[in-house]
């Protein structure tokens, strides 16, 4: 989804990227160019350096988020001095996140009120486009705050208000003809350091895995998002080093074959 510079869209329009230009695409939305069958007519084309890219779902019908890596979830369950249970190697688990709060490449991130501890998480995400069948990959930043989250992770119901003020996707939508989402190096800069690295290829549940899990006893719809999980490393939680994020951070996170998503907290 794109929007010309000088026209400002909240939402935008479904654009082909091809080189260093933009081709607009005769949908309305991303949702409604799959449900089409991923084809369009061709409208206006539009120089790539005089748009902004905008989130590639504003509002998907549904955000699931999964643990598909097993090093984020060992170290994470090791730094709260448990281990990681049997049932996680059984069944490819997730939790809902809020469709109402998704942020796009190079929008502002507020800084969320009530945490001291913010942190970025390392993703890649695929969204559903016609027949439950995946439409393309994007990179995700699965925000959270992570004091909020240890105290709501007592009661037992899982992640709630800790990751419900922000997720992040884009900065585009990569086909599965040219991007299947099976490898590509992963990484996350703050300020310009990196600060985490992995490969899509350390996915312990696959994409087939967690899109059958999704879809069981339900209906998966076009621009839903599902989410990978963190890759190891891919946290600030996992290096238990307390640099969490501050008011005016620059989050970068790439993942090979699909671009860079740049969000800064403000």
């Amino acid at each position: 989804m794109f929007t010309p510079r000088e026209l400002a869209l909240e939402r935008g329009w479904p654009g082909r990227i091809e080189g260093d230009r933009v081709i607009q695409l005769a949908a309305q939305t991303l949702q409604s160019f799959f449900t089409g069958g991923g084809k369009a007519r061709e409208h206006a084309q539009f120089a790539l350096a005089d748009v902004d890219l905008r989130p590639p779902v504003l509002h998907p019908p549904a955000v699931r988020d999964f643990m598909a890596f097993e090093e984020h979830v060992a170290t994470a369950r090791r730094l709260r001095g448990s281990e990681v249970p049997k049932e996680w190697y059984e069944i490819p688990v997730f939790y809902f996140s809020n469709p109402a709060a998704i942020y796009g490449p190079d929008d502002a991130v507020p800084y969320p009120v009530g945490t001291q501890e913010l942190d970025y998480e390392l993703e890649c995400a695929a969204i559903i486009g016609a027949e439950g069948k995946i439409g393309g990959f994007t990179v995700l930043n699965d925000w959270s705050a992570r004091d909020v989250q240890r105290a709501e992770m007592r009661v037992g119901l899982g992640p709630a208000k800790g990751k419900d003020f922000a997720t992040s996707i884009g900065p585009v939508v990569v086909t599965p003809d040219e991007f299947d989402g099976n490898e590509g190096e992963m990484v996350a800069r703050v300020n310009g350091e990196e600060r985490s690295r992995g490969n899509l290829r350390d996915m312990y549940h696959r994409w087939e895995a967690l899109l059958a899990q999704a879809a069981r006893n339900t209906i998966l719809r076009p621009g839903d998002v599902i989410g990978s999980g963190t890759v190891g490393t891919g946290c600030i939680l996992e290096h238990g080093d307390g640099r969490w994020l501050q008011r005016g951070d620059l989050v970068e996170l790439e993942i090979e074959g699909i671009g860079v998503l740049r969000n800064t907290v403000s």
